[in-house]
Order: structure tokens, then sequence, then C-alpha cells
């Protein structure tokens, strides 16, 4: 088995580590997107103008400030602002709303919120149930016939108007920075809490199992409140003082495009970005890109095709938002075909049965992690002891992934026990699905679950079950939805029944209602 390099743990914070890339690479672009581009010095002026501004305002170490922007420069601006007065940010998704927004900037205790006037209209209405918010930051420009916001400070005045000095903060690698949501499988989403060290070692895990150089343009179209964005795109930038091109959104038309307009050598993919780019018809300019190098999850069977049109190399990898990634495809080995690869340097894997006994190899078990160094993965979730408790079982973390390894170490994704649904790269609880689902007057109660998508990953699924003599139809709980939940938790398939499968105990038996993706009635297609 190729052994993956050995890693050293970070000794800086992320705001120490990007004044020492503006004093070694001043000039360097580190920051770039579609019209903008940062060099290190001028990131590092602006989030100390922005840290002093905030420090003024009464913002300390370990204060959550919450973010719900779409990919901007101020997104990255503000994390590294917050970083250097030890402060953590919190990125809510940019689709949530109503209670489920309203619950994650709650969990978190935000007194803080940087608000993207474009989203008003999803933000806006839950003000009134935001118990810790005091102060609110505008981004982006008003929005014509709307009151967003009345009361919050515009984030240029902000950053224009301050000549507060930056506060000198002692901030250790192992404080807090970073909160990232990850969807519940039995109820509310938790909030990952990572420190300024699992930030850097991921990074490095990366530059590390990615074989990435300083000369690259790493390229991410996903969102900054993601994993891939801000933690293995950004931050992998940040030490090697490449440049990190983040894209506003991922579009199918014009994703080449903008891996040519920002000049990217590396970029990530989903299973589902990936088939919707091979789907597309053959174009002169398929290899008229400087892209290397792809890495994502899952990778399908025709990916040598792929390779072979756009000339790059993919490749695939296993991570989640509590642990990162932590397995990787060793580069210098032929492509095992299934395989996600072998586990990094930083972590220890097993594969366990249900009482947590490992499994023979080649057999079936769950994917169990631990760190070999401190804060190689999540230091646990924010405001959930019993979670973390359930999380961290026998002194491993349970990722409710189901995986079988070979002789040689490498690990084959099977499955996931978890209440979980993949959606186009979303983790997707299928509970709060079903409690938006069962707000409906007319609905009694909700099973939600995933069945295979074409695009690779899943689509989620409703079984429903009415009360008697409604007459509501699957568009109409459709619409219901789209207003509880973000629209990528919308089933795209709903069908009613009489009841739910049941054991005594009363818990849904999803089991029996999961259905082969060519027994699903197209009429029932909603989404």
């Amino acid at each position: 088995m190729s052994a993956l390099p050995v890693l050293t743990p970070p000794s800086r914070s992320l705001g120490e580590e990007l004044r020492a890339a503006a004093r070694e690479a001043p000039d360097r672009p580190f920051l770039r997107m579609p019209g903008v581009e940062l060099s290190y010095r001028e990131v590092d002026r602006l989030s100390d103008t922005l840290a002093g501004a905030l420090a003024a305002r009464g913002v300390t170490r370990a204060d959550r400030v919450s973010l719900m922007l779409p990919n901007c420069p101020e997104f990255v601006v503000i994390w590294f602002a917050l970083a250097k007065l030890g402060a953590v940010m919190a990125p809510v998704n940019t689709a949530f709303r109503g209670a489920v927004l309203c619950d994650a900037i709650n969990l978190v205790e935000s007194r803080w919120l940087f608000a993207h006037s474009s989203l008003a209209e999803q933000w806006q209405p839950v003000l009134p149930q935001l118990a810790t918010v005091r102060e609110q930051v505008l981004v982006g420009p008003a929005l014509p016939g709307t009151d967003a916001l009345p009361d919050a400070l515009p984030y240029a005045t902000l950053l224009e108007g301050s000549t507060a000095p930056l506060p000198v903060v002692d901030v250790a690698p192992s404080d807090l920075c970073l909160l990232l949501y990850t969807s519940g499988t039995t109820g509310r989403s938790k909030a990952a809490m990572h420190s300024h060290r699992f930030v850097l070692s991921q990074a490095d895990g990366v530059i590390a199992g990615l074989g990435l150089r300083n000369d690259d343009v790493l390229y991410c179209p996903y969102p900054l409140y993601h994993l891939d964005a801000a933690v293995m795109t950004v931050a992998p930038a940040l030490r090697l003082r490449a440049v990190a091109a983040i894209g506003e959104r991922f579009s199918v038309s014009r994703y080449w495009d903008e891996v040519r307009t920002l000049g990217a050598t590396v970029f990530d993919f989903m299973g589902a970005t990936l088939t919707m780019l091979w789907k597309q018809p053959p174009d002169p300019r398929d290899r008229d890109h400087r892209a290397r190098l792809g890495w994502g999850v899952p990778l399908p069977g025709w990916a040598p095709d792929f390779e072979a049109r756009f000339g790059c190399r993919l490749v695939e990898l296993y991570g989640s938002t509590e642990l990162g990634t932590n397995i990787y495809t060793p580069l210098d080995q032929p492509r095992r075909p299934g395989s996600c690869g072998v586990v990094g340097p930083l972590w220890e894997a097993q594969l366990h049965d249900a009482e947590g006994f490992a499994v023979p190899t080649g057999a079936i078990g769950e994917l169990v992690v631990r760190p070999r160094t401190p804060d190689a993965i999540m230091r646990g979730y924010w405001g959930m002891p019993e979670a973390t408790l359930t999380a961290f079982r026998q002194q491993w973390f349970h990722t409710g992934d189901l995986m079988r390894q070979d002789a040689d170490g490498h690990f084959y994704f099977v499955g996931r026990n978890r209440d979980v649904v993949r959606r186009r790269g979303e983790n997707i609880s299928a509970a709060e699905v079903e409690m938006g689902l069962e707000t409906h007057p007319e609905v009694l109660e909700a099973a939600v679950y995933g069945v295979p998508s074409e695009m690779t990953e899943d689509e989620v699924m409703a079984c429903v079950v009415r009360r008697p003599g409604s007459t509501l139809d699957a568009p109409a709980l459709a619409d219901h939805a789209a207003q509880q939940m973000a629209r990528f938790m919308v089933p795209r398939y709903i069908r009613f029944a009489d009841s739910l499968p049941k054991t005594p105990t009363d818990k849904v038996e999803k089991f029996r209602l999961i259905v082969n993706r060519r027994e699903i009635n197209p009429r029932s297609a909603v989404g």
C-alpha cells in the first residue's frame, strides 16, 4: 500500500498564516472570482480593517457571527477578520428559510448577522425570532422596493469608515474559527466545531493527497458555506500561496468558460455536476483549458472517457463536514474501480459491525474514524452534547457510512446507514423534510428517503399519509414544502399511501417503502 506523506500539525492560526503569506507573497493573487481579484496583501489589509471595526463595536474572542451570503469576496474577508479576533464564523446555507434558518442561527447564539440584500426574502421574515442577534450588517446593494434590515449597518460603511486599530489578540491554533452546519439524522441541523488547526491541517492533507503545487489555481464553484470551498479550496491556496478561484455558483453552461477565465488548474466535482458536464454535447473546446486534475465523489464508471475527452485526471476521495477529507486515492497507483482510496496519515480508520467490533477484510461495516493528532477532526457539535457523545461513542467518530476494505487498505463506499439523503452534493436530513411536510394541515405523517438518480446520487422521495377525505395532490404539497424548507430539500417524488409500515414500537420501516427507480410513477414527480 502506498503511504501518503507524513504531516506536521500547523502551529499558526488562520490570521497568522494570512499575515505570513502577505509578507512572503504580497502581490500574488489569493482570491479570484469573476470580475474580482485580490492579492494576499489586499485580503490581509481588508481583514485587518474590518477586524478593527468589529472589535470597536464589541466583537471579541469566541463570539459567534452568522453569515448568510452568496459567494462573494466579502465572505472571505469577513472570515479572516473574525479569525484575527478569535471569533467564530457560522455561515448558513443560503437556501435555508423559515424555521430551519431561524433554528440554525439561534443554535449558535450569534449576536452578529452579516446578510446579503439579495437574500432578504429569506432572512427578513425570521428576524423577530432571532433570539440573540443584536447587530446586523447588510452586504450588497439595497434592493428597490424592499425594506431590508432598516437598522443595519452597510458593509461598505463599516469597512471604509473604520479608523479603529486592530487589537492584539493572542489566537491559539486550538481556538475555534468555524462552525459548519451538517444535516442531522433525527431532526435539527448540527453545527460542527472546527479549530484553526483543523482548517490548516485539512489544507495540508488536501495538498499532500492531491499533489497540489504553489502555481495551481484551485477552482471551486460550490458555496463558501460548504467544506469544499472554504476548507478545501481557500485554505490550501493560503498554505501554498496559490490562487483560490471561487465561482459564483455551479452552471453547466458556463462551467468550462469559467474554468478558462479563472485559469483553473484543479477543480472539484460532485457526482451530479460531473454527470451534467459529461452529458453536454462534445465541443471543439473541450480540451481548451489549463485544468490538469479534478477531485470529488463519487467517481462514475465512465470516468476514463471523461478524462480522455477533457484531458484531465479525475481522483476520488472521501470526507464529511465533521471529518474533512481523510481518505485519498494514491496518485502513484493505478485506479481501483469503486475505491475512494486509503486513509491519510492524520487519521486512523476501521470498519465496525453494529456491536462495535472490527469486521473482516472484504466485509461491509460502518466507517469509524479517530484522529492521530489534535484537531484532525471536528471538536464536536455546538450546543449538542448528547449528539456529540453519540457520534463519538466507543472512542471513534461514527460516520454512518458503510464501506468495505480490501487487503491493501483501500476503502470502497457501499451505502449509508443514516437517515440522510445525498442529493447533488447536499446531505439532507430526512427528519427535517418530514417535519416540513407535516406542517401542512392535510398531512398526517410522512416518510422521506432517497431513491437512485440518473445524476449518480439520490433524489428525495416522500410517502405521505393524508387526512381522511383530503384531496391534497403532489404539486400542492411540493409548493407548500418550498415555503418551509430549502429548495434542494423539496421532494422530487411524492406518493400517497393510506398508512406507513411500522414496527411494533411504532417506528417507520422505510426499507419497505424504498422502491426501484424504474417503479416510480413519473406523474408523481413534482420538482
